[in-house]
Formats: C-alpha cells, sequence, structure tokens
C-alpha cells in the first residue's frame, strides 16, 4: 500500500502542549479524533499529563476527586512488592490478576487547530476534562461523528469501575450537552455511523470479556444515538496475523459506492498496532464484505516506532477529499502523525470473506 506520510510529522508533540496543571509534565498528545469545522481541521487530542515527582524513589499516580473538584495524588513507593510498574502507562497490584490499580498520567481532551491540516495550534485550555465519578481516572480517545450540524463526541471513560463509552455533543467546539455513558464497562473503540441505514443509527464497539471471547469488534443499532441494542459480532482475531492479538475500530465509517468502509487498528499479542480496513454491505453493516490481509499503515517511521508505548499507529478520525483519504493517527502512544492514502487503492486492497 503506497502512503505519503507527511513531511512535517510528527504535526503535534507533547512539546507543543502547555500543561493544564502546575507540577506536571505532558508525555502524551495522541490519538485525536479529527473534524472540519468553520473552514478548520480540528485535531481533538487526547493529553496525558503526569505529575513530576520529587523524590525518584516514588510515582505519583493522579485520580480526579470528584467532591473537591480537582486531582489528588497517590504516592507509591517504588519498592513497594505489592506493586507491578513495568507497564508506564500503568501501576498494577500483584494480587488482582488483570486488572491495574492506577494509571501513570490523566488524560484529558484538548483542541488543535488548523487551516492547512499540516501546521497545528493547540488551544491553551481543555475542552473536556474529568469531571464525574466514571473519568476519576481519565477521558482518551476520542472520535467525532458530525450528523448534521451536531458533532458527536464520545470517548473512553475511565475508572475503578471499569472503562465505558461517554459521549456529549456539540455544534461550536464550545458548547457540550453531556449525554452520560452510552456502552458500559468494559467497553471502548466505539465508531457511530454519519447517517442512520434504514432508519437506524449503527455503532461499532470492542467490548473486552474477562470469562470467553477475545477483545473483536461488534456492531450495535439505535433509534437516538443513546440506548443501544441489537449486538452482533462483527470481527474476530486472525490467529498469526498483524490483527492476531486485539482489535477495534479505528476512524468513522466511510460511506463508499462499494460500501462502508472501516479503517480499524489490530496488534498482536506484542502490542504492535497497526491500521487496517474492513468493509461493510452498505444496507446492512453488519454483514461483513471483505477485509485486509495486510495492514494499510504499519509503524515503520522513526517516531512510530519510539516514545512512550512504541510500535504504535492507532488512527481516530480521517478526512476524505475524492480519492484521498487523509489519516490523522497517533504514533508511540506520544504524538500525532499524518498520512494520506488513496480510497481506492484501500478498495482494491481488500480480499472478500
Amino acid at each position: 500500500m503506497e502512503v505519503y506520510r507527511y513531511e512535517k510529522n510528527p504535526l503535534i508533540t507533547p512539546m507543543d502542549v502547555t500543561p493544564h496543571k502546575e507540577g506536571f509534565e505532558v508525555i502524551g498528545a495522541f490519538n485525536a479524533g479529527i473534524a472540519s469545522y468553520n473552514g478548520e481541521v480540528i485535531m481533538l487530542l487526547r493529553v496525558a499529563e503526569r505529575p513530576i515527582s520529587p523524590d525518584p524513589a516514588c510515582v505519583l499516580a493522579p485520580v480526579y476527586n470528584v467532591e473537591q473538584r480537582d486531582l489528588t495524588l497517590i504516592e507509591l513507593r517504588l519498592d513497594d512488592e505489592r506493586y507491578d510498574f513495568s507497564d508506564p502507562r500503568v501501576i498494577r497490584n500483584k494480587t488482582q490478576t488483570g486488572s491495574f490499580q492506577y494509571l501513570t498520567s490523566i488524560s484529558y481532551l484538548r483542541i488543535a487547530r488548523s487551516r492547512d491540516g499540516h501546521n497545528f495550534t493547540v488551544d491553551a485550555d481543555p475542552f473536556l476534562y474529568p469531571s464525574e465519578s466514571l473519568e476519576t481516572f481519565g477521558i482518551e480517545d476520542p472520535r467525532i461523528t458530525q450528523i448534521g450540524d451536531t458533532y458527536y463526541i464520545y470517548y473512553s471513560a475511565v475508572s475503578p469501575v471499569g472503562i465505558g463509552e461517554s459521549m456529549v455533543s456539540t455544534t461550536d467546539f464550545v458548547e457540550v450537552t453531556r449525554h452520560g455513558m452510552i456502552f458500559g464497562p468494559d467497553n471502548k473503540d466505539v465508531l457511530i455511523f454519519p447517517e442512520k441505514v434504514n432508519g437506524k443509527y449503527y455503532a461499532l464497539h470492542r467490548p473486552t470479556t474477562k470469562s470467553t471471547g477475545n477483545p473483536e469488534m461488534w456492531i450495535a443499532e439505535s433509534d437516538n444515538l443513546l440506548y443501544w441494542g441489537n449486538h452482533k459480532h462483527l470481527i474476530g482475531l486472525r490467529a498469526g496475523m498483524w490483527d492476531c492479538g486485539r482489535m477495534g475500530g479505528g476512524c468513522v465509517p466511510i460511506k463508499t459506492e462499494r460500501g462502508w468502509l472501516e479503517l480499524y487498528h489490530g496488534a498482536t499479542p506484542e502490542h504492535r498496532y497497526c491500521m487496517g480496513a474492513v468493509l461493510l454491505d452498505l444496507d446492512d453493516p453488519s454483514k461483513v464484505l471483505a477485509r485486509s490481509r495486510n495492514p494499510i499503515l504499519e509503524p515503520e517511521a522513526a517516531y512510530e516506532k519510539q516514545g512512550f508505548f512504541g510500535d504504535v499507529v492507532f488512527a481516530c478520525g480521517t478526512l476524505v477529499e475524492g480519492d484521498v483519504v487523509k489519516m490523522y493517527y497517533g504514533v508511540a502512544d506520544t504524538s500525532m502523525a499524518a498520512c494520506e492514502l488513496s480510497l481506492l487503492a484501500i478498495l482494491d486492497s481488500l480480499e472478500t470473506v
């Protein structure tokens, strides 16, 4: 697959973002939702900030305190044998298999704006910051679906009781209306289709099961964007391939003459993240028509392979202009980059299933 990576990549790095909190450092500006509004490209960044510990033997874990409406910092010593600090993203309690106790940073959403899609300026203040009990560990990985003049923004809301998908809406990227959690824990990687199909809204989602099953893609339908049902399994992991470890929806589905084109991420058990595609039926998106055998984008550039969590390309949004798919994507859980691909080339690369 021929890919044109922008010469200015990475377009936004942590150094381009001023910390919201004093005594914190920005360690990530990545996995942004993408929209076009008022002549600008809106990049809704996930910004991850980490408290700077004055003691190198301690880690400070930030937690949003709902009562105080501010962050509380939990001090954890690196020599405390109860905790596993091997993953830079999370602090795991060794007595609770498969779960984590704290995150090492707090994530929120911040807008970056561009007139040309290449040069961005970052707003001074957060657009959305954790504010309720289901967001005490942060809000992550937004996507944006425009329906009419309304932009629906949905994101992973993380707290000690799990990870679910919450949604707000806006018409001006200033004022927001909150709609609450639309997919309960544990669920993420939600993508809402940009129009109704046969009178129904459709959404992709990725539940994480702890009893049986794998982290794979599902589809659901709704009459009102708030209450989702008729859930169906869509596509699963493929042994020995680039999406054999986990997968989830990436970008808002693109309507083409051949079907709904969904650009999704897949990872190996070693956490190498790539982007691929799946084609869904125009009249029944629960029907899979074709799928990528090989990735359409994989981590090859230095900024994709090296960073806070390397070997990751993770797209949450595109802009489509004719045959050109402009895909904005997070790299190495650190920065934002962009590339261009041919829509026709993506469609032609898919294998019928």
